[in-house]
């Protein structure tokens, strides 16, 4: 027979799919609890202070919760926040954060991420605050994460970077005053002009 904590926790980490530590004490639940449910397997303990029911779903977007509430100052980009956009058909086993250049990398098992850095505007411009289940996820919006998909082509592909550029542009997810305000600030405007303007967008 469940508690009532205990079962107002576990109703928690359902509406949020990650709990941290600080959501049980925000409802007014005691911490001491979690170790309880931890123990008699009603919860999985994900990493320190992140918690979630063992048999939650898996969902690309619940990964994307779990590595923006470990990594404070990361935001989602490339093959990631194309995803998250819907503006590829590539898959990735791995969620891609941005990191600034000289942060520490964040270390956990799970999800598996691939860092990339940035500095200056070219990590802090475009950044888009997004809701996913009650977390906050930080994430390139679509222009932003176009341009950075040429300015890493060599991680990511030209092929991935001429598919984003398309699928935004045509399904009028982007301006060109957009691709341009961004290619300058990641310095691969010279790069993106001949696709740019093959598609019509010029400055």
């Amino acid at each position: 027979m469940l508690t009532n904590a205990e079962q107002s926790i576990l109703s928690l980490a359902r509406d949020k799919g990650v709990m941290r530590t600080r959501d049980v004490s925000a409802a007014g639940q005691p911490r001491s609890v979690l170790a309880k449910l931890v123990l008699d397997g009603r919860l999985s303990m994900l990493g320190r202070g992140l918690y979630a029911l063992p048999d939650r779903p898996f969902s690309e977007n619940g990964a994307l919760t779990e590595v923006s509430i470990r990594s404070e100052r990361g935001v989602i980009c490339l093959i990631s926040a194309l995803r998250f956009h819907t503006l590829t058909t590539q898959q990735s086993s791995e969620i891609w954060l941005a990191i600034p250049h000289k942060a520490h990398s964040p270390k956990f098992a799970y999800p598996p991420i691939r860092v990339v850095r940035m500095s200056g505007d070219a990590m802090t411009t475009g950044v888009e605050e997004r809701d996913i289940a009650g977390t906050r996820v930080a994430v390139f919006g679509v222009a932003k994460t176009v341009v950075d998909c040429f300015k890493f082509r060599n991680k990511v592909g030209l092929d991935v970077a001429l598919e984003a550029l398309h699928e935004a542009w045509t399904g009028r997810r982007v301006t060109a005053d957009e691709l341009w305000h961004y290619a300058t600030i990641c310095r691969v405007a010279n790069v993106m002009r001949p696709y740019m303007e093959a598609l019509g967008a010029r400055p």
